[in-house]
Order: C-alpha cells, then structure tokens, then sequence
C-alpha cells in the first residue's frame, strides 16, 4: 500500500442520534440478536441515518435482508417523518413480496413506532420486532448491539462515501447515494459475511445450489 501511494479510509468519530424519547408503545425484541439468518427474506433489519449537504441534511433510511445483507429497500427526505420510514417498507415489499410471518427488527424510533407503519406491517403480515431499552439515569435508550447490521450498513456507507464527498445541492447526495446502494453494494461490493463474495455472485450459488 505504501509503494503504491494507498491510504486506508479511517473511520470518524461515532456519535449516536438515535432518539427514542416519546411515549409511543413499541414492540418487544424479537430478533434477540440472531444475525444468522437461513432464509432470505424471513428477517429485515431497518435504521435510519444523517446525510448532510451545505443546503440542510438529509435522512436516509433503509431496509436490510439479514440474509443475504442486501438493502432490499430505502427512502431519502429532507424530512425526518413516518413517511421516511413507509416509504422504504413499501419499496422493499414491492420488490420482494415476502409472504406473511417476516420479521422487522428497527429501534424504538417514533417513525417505526407510529400506527401507521405499524398497521402497515400488520397489514402485509409482517411482525414487528423493536431494539430493547437500555435504563440511564436520565431516559430509556436504545441497546445499539441489537441492530447492529443495519447499523453497520450506515457506518460502512459514510466510511466509503459520504465523509470522502461535499455534496452542495440535495440532489446531488440523492444520486450518489442511490448509485451507492444499487449499482455498489448490492452489485459490486464484497461482503466478508458472504464469505468475500459479491451479493451477485452470492445469489448465483444459491441457485447452483438449488438445482444440484
């Protein structure tokens, strides 16, 4: 790496923004940190995270197959609403048609706590399952350990995109972020739980796989 002049990217500073102070009921955690999923589309993983451009910042958020680690559905606002979150659902099971007992697995989010993404899932046969709260001396707090995939999606995204770009118009971050996701990590990108496999040459041996 020296002889060729290649830097290795560094990861920044972590500072957490999730924020589950409201009063919305969730739901209790079904995943129970089982990452290892034999199935594809049995568990989805879904978070939420911070673009931000020199107009304002943008929200993205994502839908996740534990399976296979693909991002099977995402939605980027200026806006932070339950809107943000539907809109990634609704793509990931138009896409995917998951056939009813998948499960969900987010944090305790407002916007994943809402009814209507709530009735949502409940409508598609989808269950919800929610990160568990860790009791401060100040409030209730997300446990980060139960979500760490999609979590890690986010942090794997800013490392190898967005801390290296200074996006100016919105639509600018949209575009690199859309050809991130689709023509990047689910085409190109190798992925160590894949065994260093591509999510196309994954899928490529599953079905050899089936017909054997």
């Amino acid at each position: 790496m020296k002889l060729a002049g290649v830097q290795a990217k560094q990861k920044k500073k972590f500072k957490s923004t999730t924020d589950s102070k409201h009063s919305i009921p969730g739901s209790p955690n079904l995943l129970r940190r089982i990452f290892h999923v034999l199935q594809q589309d049995r568990v989805w993983a879904g978070d939420i995270t911070y673009i931000w451009t020199t107009e304002d910042c943008l929200h993205l958020t994502v839908v996740i197959d534990l399976y296979s680690r693909r991002v099977v559905g995402w939605s980027i606002n200026k806006r932070m609403t339950k809107q943000l979150v539907i809109d990634a659902i609704l793509m990931a099971i138009w896409r995917k048609k998951p056939t009813p007992g998948l499960i969900f697995h987010s944090d305790r989010r407002s916007q994943y706590c809402s009814k209507d993404f709530q009735r949502l899932l409940k409508t598609h046969g989808i269950k919800s399952s929610m990160s568990r709260g860790k009791r401060t001396c100040e409030t209730l707090k997300d446990d980060c350990w139960d979500n760490t995939v999609a979590e890690r999606f986010s942090g794997t995204l800013k490392l190898e995109l967005v801390f290296w770009e200074k996006y100016k118009p919105r639509t600018q971050a949209k575009g690199s972020i859309s050809e991130y996701i689709e023509m990047f990590y689910n085409s190109q990108r190798r992925h160590s739980y894949l065994g260093h496999l591509t999510l196309m040459e994954f899928e490529v041996v599953l079905v050899l796989q089936k017909v054997a």
